[in-house]
C-alpha cells in the first residue's frame, strides 16, 4: 500500500526522476541538494517520503533513496539509506568522493571577506567549491559557487587574493562555523548558491571532519 504523500512530498518524489539516467555523482549532488534543502530539518516530511519510496521499488526509488541517504543528516537519512538496501542501486556512487587540496585567502585583502577554495574530485573529475566568508558577521558564509575549472578557479584567485594552503580538516571546520551561523539564523542574507548547494556542502564538511555516523551515509578518501 502505497503511503500517501501531501504536493510538497510530491514534488520532492518528482524532482527525483532524473536521478537513475545520470551517471555523474557530482550532478546527484547538485540536484538533490537543490531540492531536498529546504525540507532538510522537518523529520515527518521524511518519514512519509521514504515510507513512499521503500513502498514503490522501482530504479526512480532506489537512486533518491541512495542519493537521500547521502546527503540527508540525522535519523532521515539513516532511514533512506537502511530502505535504499531493498531497492535497485544506481549508476553512480557518492561514496567515490576524494579530497583534494585546499586554499585559503589572506585575511587582510578585501573588506574582511575569508576566500576558501576547497576542491575534491570522483574520478579524474576534479571540481571545486569557492566560499566567500563574511568574518565580520561572525563568519557567516555568504556566497558559495561549484566550479570544474580547478586550475582556473586558482588562477583567478590568486590574481586577487593572496593564496595559502590550508589542510582539508581546517578549511572544512571553518565552513561547518559558518553553516551552523546560516542554519541557526535562516533569515540571514546569503545567497541563492548557498541555499542550494547546503547540503552537498554539509556531506563534505561531516565526511572531513569525521562525522559520517551522524551527518553523511557514505566514506571518502583524501588524494
Amino acid at each position: 500500500m502505497r503511503t500517501r504523500l501531501n504536493p510538497r512530498q510530491q514534488v520532492v518524489v518528482d524532482a527525483g526522476r532524473p536521478l537513475p539516467q545520470l551517471t555523474d555523482p557530482l550532478e546527484v549532488e547538485l540536484l538533490v541538494s537543490a531540492f531536498a534543502g529546504l525540507f532538510v530539518g522537518d523529520e515527518e516530511f521524511w518519514e512519509v517520503v521514504v515510507a513512499h519510496l521503500a513502498g514503490v521499488p522501482s530504479r526512480r526509488s532506489g537512486a533518491l533513496l541512495t542519493a537521500l541517504g547521502d546527503l540527508l543528516p540525522g535519523r532521515p537519512g539513516v532511514w533512506a539509506r537502511e530502505a535504499a538496501r531493498e531497492q535497485p542501486k544506481p549508476r553512480w556512487d557518492l561514496g567515490t568522493l576524494r579530497f583534494g587540496e585546499c586554499w585559503i585567502g589572506d585575511r587582510s585583502i578585501d573588506a574582511g571577506y575569508l576566500t576558501l577554495l576547497c576542491g575534491y574530485a570522483y574520478g579524474q573529475e576534479r571540481h571545486a567549491l569557492v566560499f566567500m566568508i563574511d568574518e565580520i558577521s561572525g563568519s557567516l558564509t555568504r556566497h558559495a559557487f561549484l566550479t570544474r575549472r580547478v586550475d582556473e578557479a586558482l588562477e583567478q584567485l590568486g590574481q586577487e587574493v593572496r593564496l595559502q594552503p590550508i589542510t582539508s580538516e581546517a578549511a572544512h571546520w571553518l565552513l561547518g562555523r559558518g553553516y551552523d551561523r546560516f542554519e541557526r539564523r535562516p533569515g540571514l542574507g546569503v545567497s541563492e548558491d548557498v541555499h542550494q548547494t547546503r547540503l552537498l556542502v554539509r556531506r563534505r564538511i561531516a565526511l572531513a571532519l569525521g562525522h559520517v555516523g551522524t551527518n553523511a551515509g557514505s566514506t571518502a578518501s583524501t588524494s
